[in-house]
């Protein structure tokens, strides 16, 4: 059999590019939903708003369980099965959140919820599959590419809960629920492209390309490793994501009070769902909208140089909630910063990772990375409901600023050698 060529190189990772770009739109609707209704539907099913960052905790959680083990299937397989499953286990998840509602059980919920945050465990790793086959200098415009295609379906999510709640309502679905069933339309239409269309898979193809090279060469070629840097890089997007997640989980909440003391207590659900919505849409244009920027910046400035942007970018986010807390439009200035420092720090930091490991070693690290962002965002929700209810959405930015200095003072073990 003849090798492919670099020309073959290029047309596979186009078109690579292109399938976990449109899985990207799909898988994003169902995450979207999630992030609005999460928190909402573990408040209103436990009767506890201190108990209402668990949703956050349970997605997180199911991604931080099954990152490692997608990772290894992804190693030994490839990216396309890996990417099937975790969507399977997000299909399976949503049926289980909708059956919960019904019949109002809170643990059941967490359950569903969990493997939602299982299939969003191959989300994830859709930002890697995308570094398989790129060139150095591309890595992290195409990494960011599939990155921003989660925009459409992160966006639209959130905007869905109106036509949802109609959708549910008409065809009895539980109260809440009812965008949740434009979720499982999306998975399954993401299931079934990943499986008709991730070919060649991209991991399979870059290993078969790197067997030949070094069949053509009198000695192995050695890329070098440099795992400081990798473990800085793990920190930063973990830390990063702890920020977001934390923050972004109490937002609907925070909201719903606020909404509560706006019409003396008499909010209507239609009220809350519409500022919630609004506010978590643009919070997900901000994680996604400019991720292509971040990523041609993270190429010519320097991944450390554009993970310092992004806490320079949750900072702002962290001073508006801290400061203009009481304002609507404080709220989502700081959910929209929030969102742009999240990507601009986990979209050079995955990038940064990526070069910074052996390619025997970059999918184990890169499912590593995945599974300790998931789990200390899992930590961080459920610590935020705590703050929030004993020292209120100011503290709660308060708090979270100490991550965010963390991983600036810590910059210079990110530093790569020239």
């Amino acid at each position: 059999m003849t090798a492919p060529t670099v020309v073959d190189q290029t047309a596979v990772q186009r078109r690579t590019v292109l399938v976990l770009s449109i899985g990207q739109v799909l898988g994003g609707i169902a995450f979207g939903a999630t992030v609005s209704l999460g928190a909402l539907l573990a408040a209103d099913l436990s009767g506890d708003d201190a108990l209402s960052g668990l949703a956050t905790a349970s997605v997180t959680l199911g991604a931080a369980l099954c990152a490692i083990p997608l990772a290894r299937l992804a190693s030994r397989v490839g990216r396309r099965r890996a990417l099937t499953l975790g969507n399977l286990f997000a299909l399976i998840g949503i049926a289980v959140v909708i059956l919960a509602a019904a019949l109002r059980i809170f643990p059941l919920l967490l359950v569903g919820i969990l493997m939602i945050g299982a299939g969003n465990a191959g989300n994830l790793q859709s930002r890697f599959a995308a570094t398989d086959l790129a060139s150095p200098k591309h890595r992290g415009r195409d990494l960011s590419m599939v990155v921003w295609a989660t925009t459409i379906g992160g966006v639209s999510g959130p905007l869905l809960l109106g036509p949802g709640e109609i959708v549910g309502q008409a065809i009895g679905m539980p109260p809440q629920t009812g965008s949740y069933l434009f979720s499982l339309v999306a998975q399954l239409a993401a299931l079934i492209l990943y499986i008709t269309a991730l070919r060649p898979d991209p991991l399979l193809t870059a290993q078969r390309f790197a067997r030949d090279a070094a069949a053509k060469l009198s000695a192995p070629l050695v890329i070098a490793d440099r795992p400081l840097v990798a473990r800085y890089a793990i920190f930063a997007i973990a830390g990063s994501h702890v920020v977001m997640a934390s923050v972004m989980a109490m937002t609907p909440v925070h909201l719903s009070h606020m909404a509560q003391s706006a019409h003396a207590g008499h909010a209507s659900s239609a009220d809350v769902s519409s500022l919630v919505g609004v506010t978590i849409a643009l919070h997900v244009a901000g994680m996604y909208g400019l991720s292509p920027l971040f990523g041609i910046l993270a190429d010519r400035w320097g991944r450390l140089q554009v993970v310092l942007l992004g806490q320079v970018l949750l900072a702002g986010a962290l001073g508006f909630a801290i400061f203009a807390n009481d304002q609507a439009g404080g709220v989502m200035a700081a959910l929209v910063l929030l969102g742009l420092g999240w990507s601009a720090a986990t979209v050079a930091g995955a990038a940064l990772l990526t070069e910074a490991s052996a390619p025997e070693l970059r999918t184990r690290r890169q499912g590593r990375s995945d599974s300790l962002m998931s789990l200390c965002a899992a930590a961080g929700a459920v610590l935020a409901g705590v703050v929030l209810a004993n020292f209120q959405y100011a503290g709660l930015g308060v708090a979270a600023s100490v991550l965010v200095l963390v991983i600036v003072v810590l910059a210079p073990l990110g530093r790569t050698k020239t």
